[in-house]
């Protein structure tokens, strides 16, 4: 299994380190205006993330440690972002 995922592949306790924000085509301005608001919500390249919640109905939204802060965003919304887990 490999070690790089998208945060919305990331299951309850899985804890890491934001390497990418965005890698979506850049041409569409939802998807520019989504990686701006990620970055305005700490969501930035080094950041240590934790999963701690998921949501009932088909685990959304997700909830997470993002360094310090506490924040919630959808699955659709935490594909924008990727990864590397940490090995417990």
């Amino acid at each position: 299994m490999s070690d790089i995922i998208k945060l919305s592949q990331a299951r309850r306790g899985d804890r890491g380190v934001i390497v990418e924000v965005g890698g979506h085509c850049h041409h569409q301005e939802n998807a520019v205006e989504l990686e701006r608001r990620l970055l305005e919500l700490g969501f930035v390249e080094g950041a240590r993330v934790e999963l701690m919640h998921e949501g009932l109905f088909g685990r959304d939204p997700i909830a997470m440690k993002v360094d310090d802060m506490r924040v919630a965003l959808r699955r659709h919304e935490a594909a924008s972002l990727t990864m590397k887990r940490d090995h417990a």
